[in-house]
């Protein structure tokens, strides 16, 4: 087999109705099957090292035989969507979720996500307690216009019933070329029935970094909402935090609420620039060798007050940060408890163009914490409610306005301090 690329990760591998969330950290070359200790004897067996977990390969490849030998139509079969349907259904039954083998075309949407440009309705998906659910809508794409919200289950898809098939013939159905139509179906808690929405694809541009300052009656807030840790963002997010420096600004808010994750290293890094040293997170890996990321040491303002807007969309490198800071008591976190995505993942490409992202290890906090259990619990906690978002009010960022301005932990502010989403010009 020919040399592989490979990245770990750590992040929440979602299915954005275009591709997936995924953290890298580093990469490196890796050869063929061998480096995963398998080998194939000539009578179909795999030999593991183990014998007692050897497995008997002969019948998978009877089934394949009997398959050109007696269905109907031989000319039908196509191997190659085959092969990667039989390596698909064994890496499910694995039974982890974010552990996951990637065909030629979702390998490349997946990549296309932390460039940031991407094609499809701008949801992210994943599967939780058996059912596709909606893990957020990316700002200002079609799903989030259309009304879809974090906590959606996902029923149907243009009429037809998802029933129990995998999470990728999901993404697949909903998944089409921009200008497009799809109908879904949507469960919603607290509904008493059915929510139905079309939505049109349509390219999705990610903006990774938003920032401005917010001017109140009682002083000046810098603002910066991360989206996803891509390629670029960690330059992105010095560059504006570079702007706020000589500003008489009273605080800091980091939103990363609905930030789905990203580069580990980005994660790190941006958690470095608020502390002076310390862990920012531990890698615990198969066999429970810690691995642990250290702050850089080289802060950019690390005395700045500094609250951090979360939510159930937020996972993983967002995670990292928001727990990493609230265990050294370095920010106040505010909204919702975060999603609970605690391990790595490595992806593999293979020949073809396709890969494998395979769950490799967790992460802790710096308090030993696994989030994967316990996601990030805020210390103000404050639901959004739904129908803010179509009025242009943000509840959680007025309250980081309060606690910032004026040390108060509830939603109510001095006169004339209201902060709305048109303030931030998004």
């Amino acid at each position: 087999m020919t040399a592989s690329k490979k990245i770990l990760l750590v992040l929440l591998p979602l299915f954005t109705l275009f591709v997936g969330w995924e953290i890298g950290i580093n990469q490196s070359t890796v050869s063929g099957i061998e480096r995963s200790g398998l080998s194939q004897a000539g009578s179909g067996t795999v030999v593991t090292g183990d014998p007692a977990k050897e497995v008997d390969l002969s019948l998978f490849w009877q089934v394949w035989r009997l398959l050109q030998q007696r269905y109907i139509a031989p000319g039908d079969l196509k191997l190659q969507p085959m092969l990667y349907g039989a390596i698909s259904g064994m890496v499910r039954g694995v039974g982890d979720p974010f552990t996951v083998f990637m065909p030629p075309k979702e390998n490349k949407d997946f990549h296309s996500t932390l460039q940031g440009t991407l094609e499809g309705i701008g949801a992210e998906l994943t599967v939780k307690d058996g059912l596709v659910t909606v893990v957020s809508a990316l700002k200002g794409s079609p799903a989030a216009r259309a009304g879809v919200e974090a906590g959606d289950v996902i029923v149907k898809i243009d009429g037809a019933p998802i029933g129990t098939i995998p999470l990728d013939q999901v993404v697949d159905r909903i998944r089409g070329p921009k200008g497009t139509t799809v109908a879904l179906v949507l469960m919603r808690k607290g509904s008493p029935a059915p929510l139905t929405m079309s939505i049109v694809r349509e390219k999705i541009i990610v903006p990774t970094v938003e920032s401005k300052i917010l001017t109140l009656p009682s002083g000046q807030l810098g603002y910066v909402a991360l989206n996803e840790f891509g390629d670029s963002s960690m330059q992105e997010i010095r560059t504006a935090l570079a702007s706020f420096k000589g500003k008489p600004i009273k605080g800091l808010i980091l939103d990363l609420r609905y930030n789905g994750g990203g580069y580990l290293d980005g994660a790190v890094e941006l958690a470095s620039m608020f502390v002076e040293k310390g862990t920012i997170v531990t890698v615990q890996n198969r066999g429970g060798a810690l691995d642990p990321h250290p702050a850089s040491g080289s802060p950019l303002l690390p005395t700045i007050p500094l609250a951090i807007l979360i939510n159930q969309g937020t996972a993983s490198a967002s995670e990292i940060v928001a727990g990493a800071l609230q265990d050294f008591h370095r920010a106040t976190i505010i909204g919702m408890k975060s999603f609970g995505k605690g391990t790595v993942q490595e992806v593999i490409d293979l020949p073809g163009g396709s890969s494998l992202r395979v769950t490799i290890a967790r992460w802790l906090t710096p308090n030993g914490k696994n989030l994967g259990k316990e996601g990030v619990r805020p210390d103000i906690a404050l639901e959004r409610d739904p129908g803010e978002l179509a009025n242009g009010k943000d509840s959680q960022l007025q309250a980081a306005t309060d606690w910032l301005l004026f040390k108060k932990n509830d939603a109510k502010t001095a006169s004339g301090s209201s902060v709305s989403s048109a303030n931030l010009g998004k």
